[in-house]
């Protein structure tokens, strides 16, 4: 079954009780755009997810620019809109999948699996003549009991030693010039975890926000899942790399695992090895 709906079928749901949408449109150089955009339309009866609020716990030393939120913090947020274990759940953004990938895995990660992404994005979906709001869904109550998947999640100090033991495949989601090194436009050192093979997030989308099919996504990965290694897959903070993990399980391979705290973790230890090339 795929991960994905399209925006015929997302109309089709929009008086669904049973159906909760997630508009999780954010930018990371203006963290208060996509709330402002969601304000003045979004799907009818779509919840606002935040990047940062929402999505991502609170940031310390270590771990990165966007941590795992808490059970507490995605419990208290799910229930104030509605969300069960019953309930279908389908995210959307305008980021070409990428923040709404994030939400994808953060529900997989908490063990509610009825969870989507709208292929195509919100400007795709409106322009195509569907029903948009600028109405703010009342808040609800609902009980709901999250189980996080910590089988999901590699460590820093896991990584380290699976890397000494070279039992991982590690895959690096950001654009080529970033894992290069040739440039870093947000965290402070450039460059890449060793070993890692560099998989850029965007070439899973034939256009920005549309995901190939399954077996063009299943052919992006052929030269590189080899020798039996299980893969784990890292970006800056966590939220691109879940592009690559819905695109492989999208394609029928093994769902791989997230650094979740990616280069801006790894960086923020100063004995760590890294490379540019």
């Amino acid at each position: 079954m795929s991960n994905l709906v399209s925006p015929e079928w997302v109309d089709s749901k929009i008086k669904d009780e049973n159906t909760v949408f997630f508009d999780c449109r954010f930018s990371l150089a203006d963290p208060e755009m996509g709330f402002e955009m969601y304000k003045k339309d979004h799907i009818e009866g779509a919840y606002y997810a935040d990047l940062d609020k929402h999505l991502s716990g609170t940031i310390s030393t270590h771990g990165g620019r966007h941590p795992l939120p808490s059970v507490n913090i995605l419990s208290q947020f799910l229930s104030s809109c509605g969300v069960d274990s019953e309930k279908i759940i389908v995210a959307y953004d305008d980021q070409s999948g990428t923040m709404a990938a994030r939400f994808w895995w953060l529900m997989k990660y908490a063990g509610l699996n009825n969870v989507y992404v709208m292929q195509g994005g919100y400007t795709h979906y409106k322009e195509k003549g569907y029903a948009v709001s600028s109405k703010v869904p009342n808040k609800q109550s609902s009980e709901i009991k999250l189980d996080f998947n910590d089988n999901m999640i590699i460590t820093r100090e896991e990584l380290v030693k699976a890397l000494q033991q070279k039992d991982k495949l590690l895959l690096d989601a950001r654009e080529p010039n970033r894992f290069k090194g040739i440039t870093e436009p947000i965290d402070p050192v450039a460059g890449h975890i060793p070993t890692a093979i560099n998989v850029p997030w965007e070439i899973h989308f034939n256009e920005p926000g549309c995901w190939k099919d399954k077996k063009d996504l299943k052919n992006l990965y052929k030269d590189h899942l080899v020798d039996n290694k299980s893969p784990v897959v890292y970006c800056g903070s966590g939220v691109t790399a879940c592009v690559n993990i819905l695109a492989m399980n999208e394609a029928g391979l093994e769902l791989p695992i997230l650094y979740a705290g990616s280069w801006s973790d790894w960086i923020s230890y100063n004995d760590h090895e890294k490379e540019t090339h």
